[in-house]
């Protein structure tokens, strides 16, 4: 073998692995991408397992309250639309409005307690209070790994070779699931 061939030989086995190192490349920030958009969607379906549990516990403890406060119509409407606008709404953005809409909505049904003594001291109310503050916890965690899961996703498709393997993948930015503004201002106690 000549020397010439032997050089040839040597740049073609470098433009081989090269390629391969490439393409390996382009195959590991693929599946990275699909690996991310793929935990961002199971930690939303987390989410939405525990928001259902609420949606479930909420019509009775509505009817609970119901008893004890039945002139706060505006409230249990309110609570009733934030529910329906739930389970209509087409987007992850739309459902994470409906759910702080219920969860403004919820906070003032539990304000309802003190205004109501015998409500306070009823076992049914008491238990579904209690249902109710286990899931707000839970949603609360699921929440933060969503969001968790979000911005890890974010940061990867604001990243130069990233936003390339997003775009090739068809994955885009996620929505984060934040506190509405009016949950934002630090509750005053007052005695």
């Amino acid at each position: 073998m000549s020397k010439q061939m032997k050089t040839i030989l040597i740049v073609i086995g470098i433009i081989v692995v090269a390629g391969v190192i490439f393409i390996g490349q382009i195959i590991s920030g693929y599946n990275r991408v699909i690996a991310m958009d793929e935990n961002v969607k199971g930690r939303w379906a987390q989410v939405e397992n525990q928001l259902k549990r609420r949606y479930d516990l909420i019509p009775n403890l509505v009817e609970t309250v119901k008893g004890y406060a039945a002139h706060e119509k505006e409230l249990f409407q309110s609570i009733a639309e934030a529910r329906t606008k739930y389970f209509q709404a087409k987007d992850i953005k739309g459902k994470i409005e409906s759910s702080n809409q219920l969860e403004t909505a919820l906070s003032r049904l539990l304000l309802l307690r003190e205004q109501y003594p015998q409500l306070k001291a009823n076992e049914s109310f008491l238990k579904l209070q209690d249902s109710l503050e286990g899931t707000e916890n839970r949603i609360a965690v699921e929440r933060k790994r969503y969001n968790d899961a979000v911005q890890a996703l974010n940061t990867y498709i604001r990243t130069f070779f990233g936003r390339f393997f997003a775009s090739l993948a068809g994955v885009s930015s996620a929505p984060y699931y934040e506190v509405p503004e009016a949950e934002q201002d630090v509750p005053k106690v007052k005695f």
